[in-house]
């Protein structure tokens, strides 16, 4: 089974990545988490990602705040597809982080969740490891079968207090 390699700008983002690794936890993708800077360690970042594949990794999640380089960087230096995770904060709340992850070059590709999707994230890289993992496959699809099921109640209930007031 491949892992998810998870590297974040900055320790202050370990809260905001709770729910990303409690996701990989629940589907039981084995992980590894670290952080670097794409400004402060280049070196620790070129090395995380040119060993990568060689270490069994099979996607990268990078969360980064601010100009939020970490992403392209990583993806820079390797073919495992990284997903960019931008974290909230500075003057701009997260958008600058977004745009940096969303509006990269061609040939240099890194998929993008949501300002704090953290949980997403995590989903998207299962979702890639699904594609080779049939054990992930089936997870995701019950995981699916359960939301809708979910939802489905809710309406029930809805309608049924929606039925009182006639």
């Amino acid at each position: 089974m491949h892992k998810v390699l998870v590297v974040m700008g900055s320790d202050s983002d370990l809260p905001k990545l709770k729910p990303c690794l409690e996701t990989l936890n629940d589907y039981g993708v084995e992980y590894a988490a670290h952080v670097c800077s794409a400004h402060r360690t280049p070196e620790t970042a070129h090395e995380l990602a040119a060993s990568a594949q060689d270490k069994g990794y099979g996607v990268i999640i990078a969360a980064a705040g601010l100009a939020a380089h970490l992403a392209g960087v990583l993806a820079s230096f390797t073919t495992v597809p990284v997903i960019g995770l931008p974290i909230a904060g500075g003057a701009l709340n997260g958008l600058d982080a977004l745009y940096a992850m969303v509006q990269m070059p061609p040939g240099i590709p890194v998929a993008t969740v949501a300002i704090d999707g953290a949980k997403n994230a995590a989903l998207l890289a299962i979702q890639i490891l699904a594609l080779s993992e049939e054990d992930l496959s089936r997870q995701l699809k019950e995981a699916r079968q359960e939301m809708a099921a979910s939802v489905k109640k809710k309406d029930q209930k809805l309608q049924e207090e929606l039925n009182a007031y006639a």
